[in-house]
């Protein structure tokens, strides 16, 4: 698959789009692609009230933030544990959106037909203040979440 295609086959979608996809998709998946330290000091999505869990894997390593050269081997091992198919919705969340986005192209390349982008990401953009987590993203629009 060329770049192009896979720019394709990744769209972005917002928290309530992406909450909906999770819903309605019974092998829907939300695909959390941030640091261990962001999952444990800054909280992970809760997906319990919909009888799913987040799959955690991160894109990039702390604190040296290089790309984890094994992503896309250990996320689709994880995928395939849960039962997903190619064709199945997985919903890409890091902290603001750009490092989801990286990740769900990685993933289409490597066959998944259903990339989403979650715009905003679980933080969303620095607010005028320059803290996070107030103007959108995940926490910002009232979805659930848990403190690690």
């Amino acid at each position: 698959m060329s770049n192009q295609d896979s720019d394709r086959a990744v769209d972005e979608v917002d928290v309530a789009a992406t909450w909906e996809g999770l819903t309605s998709g019974p092998r829907s998946q939300l695909v959390d692609v941030r640091t261990r330290a962001e999952w444990t000091y800054v909280g992970i999505p809760d997906l319990g009230p919909i009888g799913k869990r987040a799959v955690l894997v991160e894109w990039q390593t702390f604190p040296d933030q290089s790309v984890d050269a094994r992503f896309v081997e250990r996320l689709a091992g994880e995928l395939k544990a849960l039962g997903v198919q190619l064709d199945d919705d997985l919903y890409f969340i890091c902290r603001s959106g750009s490092r989801s986005l990286a990740a769900a192209k990685a993933m289409a390349e490597a066959g998944y037909r259903s990339c989403h982008n979650v715009l905003c990401g679980f933080e969303g953009p620095l607010d005028d203040l320059r803290h996070r987590g107030s103007c959108s993203g995940w926490k910002a629009s009232g979805l659930p979440w848990l403190q690690g």
